[in-house]
């Protein structure tokens, strides 16, 4: 008779649910453990985003991010609709101010249209006011299946998954260490000067998000890269103004710069958002400017990669801070899109913080990075479209790391 194997998921994000539930469901003989230090699920990443649901246009053909997005699109939208979760193809136009966005166009609608993205359309000014009317142009590029969901409903939906089928999400239980032989992993959970468990499992794979770089580096992982945390400023429209906005309003991204810069995106509830803006966290879980960890900041400070960034970057770095000093500045960057917006029309709202690998070189690894290390799985980089591609990530890190074995 097979034994029991024993699974732990260091992670309660939606990238680390999802794999849970895929284990627990498809993995007859497999036990799952979900290991959370926070006291609810997605409290950070998975449930501080923009609730886009990527359609997969930017993304270099043939890598992770492409084959995962497109894959993750189909299976959450299907999760969605079997569990009445909210799921809405509001679409998205990605707007070119000028000619140079114009010319990157091209490179992106190729890319989308090999990737398999459905109905992508170019546009001119008069196609992109038909679309979304408040916008300013001369050119645009149209994807009318991007959507929009709630990652946090879907996140606890994947929980419920996961405690149905047998497996537990434990929640308050920080992983303070881990080590492993040629037979098991044993994790040491609690707090510093409390109580500890230690939980043994056969397998254990860590989706730690803001701090998978330090799980890592406990399972024997090489500190390169590291995880650098980067928080994204919001605001809201007010109520009365949401209307300027009918779906996703992208810039053209330039891919001489790490980051996006702001755009506007509808929410399934109706809120509009603005945002988000890049700047570096003075702390790992730092959602407010004032959030200081002097350790934490340290680490991202003295890591060489940090200081070959900012030299390659820093008008854009400075840019940045001035964004999310300044409401007036910020509405100017909004303004680019949709020239309407004004200072008074948004309204600050929750940040979220990005987890972003940055080599020891200074630069930002740009696909998803999965390691394996021994009996432990270590998930290095899942930036976005990580939330759309959960499900499919599942799938790929259960089927090529024999964790269905």
């Amino acid at each position: 008779m097979r034994s029991t194997r024993h699974i732990g998921v260091i992670g309660a994000g939606i990238v680390g649910l999802a794999l849970a539930r895929e284990l627990a469901l498809r993995t007859p003989g497999t036990r799952v453990t979900v290991l959370e230090k926070e006291d609810r699920v997605a409290a950070h990443q998975s449930g501080r985003n923009s609730g886009v649901v990527h359609a997969g246009l930017y993304y270099e053909p043939g890598s992770l991010k492409a084959t995962l997005c497109r894959r993750g699109v189909g299976l959450l939208k299907d999760y969605c609709a079997e569990h009445e979760l909210p799921y809405r193809a509001v679409g998205k136009v990605l707007v070119a101010a000028d000619a140079d966005d114009e010319a990157r166009l091209e490179d992106i609608e190729r890319h989308a249209k090999d990737n398999g993205v459905p109905g992508v359309t170019r546009l001119g000014p008069a196609g992109l006011r038909e679309i979304e009317p408040h916008t300013q142009g001369v050119a645009g590029l149209h994807s009318p299946s991007t959507a929009i969901t709630d990652y946090s409903a879907v996140a606890e939906q994947l929980a419920d998954d996961v405690r149905r089928s047998g497996g537990r999400v434990l929640l308050n239980t920080p992983v303070l260490d881990l080590r492993q032989d040629h037979s098991r992993v044993e994790v040491l959970t609690g707090e510093v000067e409390g109580e500890r468990t230690i939980h043994r499992f056969d397998r254990i794979v860590v989706c730690g998000g803001l701090q998978s770089d330090v799980l890592a580096r406990k399972a024997g992982a090489s500190s390169d890269p590291r995880t650098v945390p980067f928080r994204g400023q919001y605001h809201e429209l007010v109520p009365d103004r949401r209307h300027l906005v009918n779906g996703l309003v992208y810039p053209v991204p330039d891919p001489r710069y790490p980051f996006l810069g702001v755009h506007l995106t509808r929410h399934v509830h109706g809120e509009v958002m603005a945002g988000p803006n890049a700047v570096l966290a003075t702390a790992a879980e730092g959602y407010r400017g004032r959030d200081w960890n002097p350790q934490e900041f340290a680490r991202t400070l003295g890591w060489p990669g940090t200081w070959r960034l900012a030299r390659r970057h820093w008008t854009v770095g400075a840019r940045e801070m001035l964004v999310s000093a300044s409401t007036a500045v910020f509405a100017s960057q909004a303004r680019r899109l949709v020239p309407a917006l004004e200072s008074a029309d948004l309204v600050p709202a929750p940040a979220g913080v990005r987890a972003q690998a940055l080599g020891r070189d200074g630069r930002l690894v740009d696909d998803f990075r999965v390691e394996d290390h021994g009996r432990v799985v270590c998930v290095r980089n899942a930036p976005s479209p990580a939330a759309t591609s959960s499900l499919a990530i599942a799938e790929f890190l259960t089927g090529e790391y024999g964790l269905g074995a």
